[in-house]
């Protein structure tokens, strides 16, 4: 029997003839020619949630440091935020080797721009239609980079600016938004906040940070694959971005868990 993890399941070449290295474009030069060409089928490595909000003056945006390798919390020190030009930040959550590609595309086109600066400088917005293109043309060729996106920062008339763009390319925009499990854990406390556009303009950084951290300390509570380690970016116009590293969930308490069925003794 061949226990070669590769052959199994494929037709004996003594019975059937090797394989048609030229089916599905295989590469013959390859150390492994009887292998077709292969794209990523799912996530090894991935990171959860990332979650943000607008407030008057900016954005507020936070990730955890966690790269998860299936169940097992493998990394406690994978940044996810990365800053870009002036005011804008990228969060990736989702598979963390495309995170790395998304990160040196960012970083190129970072480069490019400074060659050839003629006073106008990268803006939210043409990141985000940039990392859209990214993900659709990848998604266009059955490719595609497996993670969900938010850049923040502000537009072109100097508006705080928040959207999101996924796998699939698909885009849109919210004065709050979240990724992974936070759509579901988060988003509902982001909105108590800020439920519509218009409710932007009353809430200050104090109070959109601490919506944040609130959310980052119930992630970690429910989501198994999260950590109390995070870090966090603020974009104001005063200030510019404030890169916070190496944050931590404070006042945790797990009394909420005898409650839960299942959780420690129980009676019956």
């Amino acid at each position: 029997m061949d226990h070669d993890p590769f052959r199994w399941g494929r037709p004996n070449d003594a019975t059937y003839g090797g394989y048609n290295t030229k089916i599905a474009h295989a590469n013959p030069q390859a150390g492994n020619a009887a292998m077709p060409t292969m794209n990523t089928q799912q996530p090894i490595v991935t990171g959860t949630s990332v979650i943000a909000m607008k407030f008057k003056d900016g954005i507020v945006i936070a990730a955890d440091n966690l790269g998860s390798y299936g169940a097992l919390a493998r990394f406690d020190d994978v940044e996810r935020l990365f800053p870009v030009g002036e005011n804008t930040v990228v969060g990736i959550s989702g598979d963390i080797s495309d995170l790395q590609y998304i990160s040196r595309l960012l970083e190129d086109l970072e480069i490019d721009n400074n060659y050839d600066y003629d006073g106008h400088s990268l803006r939210a917005p043409h990141i985000h239609e940039y990392l859209q293109k990214v993900f659709y043309a990848r998604r266009s060729k059955m490719d595609p980079l497996w993670n969900s996106t938010i850049v923040g920062g502000f537009d072109d008339e100097g508006k705080p600016f928040l959207k999101y763009v996924d796998l699939l390319g698909v885009k849109y925009s919210a004065p709050t938004l979240a990724t992974g499990f936070g759509a579901y854990l988060a988003s509902p406390i982001l909105r108590k906040v800020i439920f519509e556009e218009k409710d932007v303009e009353k809430v200050d950084e104090e109070t959109a940070r601490n919506a944040i951290k609130e959310c980052m300390k119930v992630l970690y509570y429910r989501d198994a694959r999260s950590l109390d380690k995070y870090s966090m970016i603020t974009i104001t116009k005063e200030k510019g971005v404030v890169f916070e590293k190496n944050l931590r969930s404070e006042n945790q308490s797990w009394r909420f868990a005898k409650d839960i069925k299942g959780y420690g003794t129980q009676k019956v």
